[in-house]
């Protein structure tokens, strides 16, 4: 009977990541590979994130994408596809690496390999980030774009965005994101136009 691994510790996670020729999360002591994406997550990342940074340059607010670490807790290192920060930049410098600490709003652009995470675990300990105000989850598979925003109370309200007319409020950031920029090099067929 073989004996468990024990769990890799965050220094150990750092030295290998720096090392690492493709990006890795760190998910309560295990080192996870992150997956490639489709052209049509990398345009609508970059399309998503161009957006907020031309609306959020001049107000105190900062738009970083995928290839930032993001410190949610000691055990757990991400890499959201869209981080913003309003107000100080805060980062810290661990084995010669920097990391982003206290997003004010969270992107990730869903994927069938990734959707459930997103939704659940990812979005369980995206929670547990004091700063974070709105967690956004962004289809690839039809014009549609859902948003959980903090309220005073510590509950999360959502709401939705569809079709390509529709505009989507970030209050968090004093922005929005309007489908038809998110969606204009993306593509659906007719049934998830219709759907969304």
């Amino acid at each position: 009977m073989a004996l468990p691994k024990p769990p890799i510790t965050p220094q150990e996670y750092l030295a290998f990541e720096r090392e690492a020729e493709i990006k890795h999360e760190f998910l309560n002591g295990e080192i996870v590979a992150m997956s490639g994406a489709s052209l049509a997550h990398n345009r609508i990342v970059l399309d998503a994130a161009g957006s907020l940074n031309t609306q959020l340059r001049e107000r105190g607010c900062e738009v970083f994408v995928s290839d930032t670490r993001v410190k949610l807790d000691a055990r757990n290192y991400v890499y959201p596809d869209i981080a913003v920060v309003c107000g100080q930049l805060m980062s810290i410098v661990e084995s010669g690496l920097e990391t982003l600490l206290a997003p004010t709003l969270l992107v990730e652009v869903l994927s069938p390999s990734t959707e459930i995470y997103d939704r659940g675990a990812k979005f369980k300990r995206y929670q547990a980030l004091a700063s974070l105000r709105q967690y956004v989850l962004i289809a690839q598979d039809a014009p549609r774009i859902e948003v959980y925003t903090r309220q005073a109370d510590g509950a999360w309200l959502y709401t939705v965005a569809a079709g390509r007319e529709a505009t989507t409020a970030l209050s968090s950031v004093g922005g929005a994101l309007a489908l038809s920029e998110v969606y204009r090099r993306v593509t659906f067929d007719a049934a998830a136009e219709e759907d969304s």
